[in-house]
């Protein structure tokens, strides 16, 4: 009886932890229902919030979407109006949330 509630509560609460994004490169693929904006920005693409959920996603000029956790209201309000998106970026946004990536940068075909 134990051993099958201990099993039932780890199915769960493994569940419940998989729907929460993940660092790792190798967790399961990301759908985005964010809308994103563009903006005015030589390293940014487009820029996107969930007020509910609390997340930011940048869509960068080398075709690579992050997810960032936890991000205020006021830290997305200030990046969109940031004279350069890619200095605050830079300076408060990289390395200060958890994120995940939701698309991989788009490799140049051209290149080959």
């Amino acid at each position: 009886m134990k051993r099958s509630f201990i099993l039932a509560f780890l199915v769960c609460v493994s569940g419940t932890l998989s729907a929460e994004p993940q660092d790792s490169e190798n967790s399961a693929a990301i759908t985005s229902h964010i809308p994103r904006e563009r903006v005015q920005s030589r390293v940014i693409a487009e820029v996107g919030y969930s007020k509910r959920r609390q997340l930011l996603e940048i869509e960068f000029a080398n075709g690579a979407i992050y997810r960032y956790v936890d991000v205020p209201l006021s830290v997305y309000r200030d990046l969109i109006s940031a004279e350069s998106k890619a200095r605050y970026y830079d300076s408060n946004i990289k390395r200060n949330y958890r994120s995940v990536r939701v698309r991989p940068r788009v490799k140049d075909e051209s290149a080959h």
